[in-house]
């Protein structure tokens, strides 16, 4: 029995062991797409992860979590960590270790009590699109890791049913990305590393339409959402140009340029967030989640 406020004799306590170093290159993209690992930290995000991992080993699927790295204050006051990793298919045991060594592993100078190490949990284009989604959201040239976690947080909060990276886009398996995802990465399908003409053609092909957000869009969202409102009560719109009832693939672009020319001529529309007050536009993350809720209120309204 260690004494209180010091870790178990088993703990990992070297920051410099193998170990730790193994955990600490995936902070690196080249460390990531040579095990194909990332690794998630914090309690909710772990929790999300190993929720995950447990569903899917029950259905029969391959792991999601490799490995879990917790302290001892942490495990007292998050005990369900522990019960996660131990049911019946579970071949996971948390090891302890201290906040040292969680550091060493993570690139945050505060460590949050647990780090898991994870498998890539991204899916084929073909998949997603198989399964009928009524609303994807791709990001196309989004650099900022936090950003892209934001808006993959708001499509998991709207009810999509995937979001898809673009090849020019940042890896959503990027430390900050994971974080900003809150643990929404584990709730929905994620494409990555796909070139936009290609999933266009394949949405359209599959029967979604494809709208660009864009401040200088042709079409008022805001219009749209009132001609969606009027068609519920089954109110003639002679001249509608989008239905948001139906299933679609939305785009959102650069966070500093927007969707470039290119891209937005792949669209079937491109839809502009009206701004009422003084501010020069909205940023990406806002924009995003705007467009999602108002395709998500449509369809629900629909169904």
């Amino acid at each position: 029995m260690s004494e209180p406020g010091r870790p178990p004799a088993d703990a990992m306590t070297n920051p410099r062991a193998d170990r730790v170093r193994d955990v600490a290159k995936l902070a690196g993209r080249s460390g990531r797409l040579k095990r194909e690992q990332f690794f998630v930290e914090g309690p909710q995000a772990v929790r999300e992860a190993l929720q995950a991992h447990k569903e899917c080993m029950d259905a029969g699927g391959s792991p999601i979590v490799e490995s879990v790295y917790a302290s001892v204050e942490c495990l007292k006051r998050h005990p369900e960590l522990l019960e996660l990793t131990g049911y019946r298919n579970s071949k996971l045991h948390i090891r302890v270790a201290s906040d040292m060594v969680l550091s060493a592993m993570t690139d945050t100078v505060t460590p949050q009590g647990v780090v898991a190490v994870c498998n890539f949990i991204d899916v084929p284009l073909e998949e997603v699109l198989a399964a009928k989604p009524k609303i994807i959201a791709m990001l196309c040239q989004v650099r900022d890791p936090g950003n892209a976690g934001t808006v993959l947080r708001a499509a998991d909060a709207a009810g999509a049913d995937a979001v898809i990276f673009s090849n020019s886009s940042v890896d959503i398996y990027n430390p900050k990305a994971v974080r900003s995802t809150a643990g929404s990465l584990f709730h929905l399908p994620v494409v990555r590393g796909v070139d936009l003409a290609d999933v266009v053609a394949a949405a359209k092909a599959a029967g979604l339409g494809v709208l660009a957000a864009d401040g200088y869009g042709q079409l008022n969202l805001d219009l749209l959402q009132d001609e969606s409102a009027a068609r519920a009560f089954e109110q003639q719109i002679p001249d509608s140009q989008y239905s948001l009832e139906q299933p679609t693939l939305w785009l959102f672009g650069n966070e500093a340029q927007g969707l470039a020319g290119e891209e937005m001529a792949l669209a079937d529309h491109r839809v502009a967030v009206p701004v009422y007050g003084s501010a020069e536009s909205l940023n990406l993350g806002t924009a995003a989640t705007v467009c999602l809720y108002a395709s998500a209120r449509a369809q629900r309204r629909a169904d």
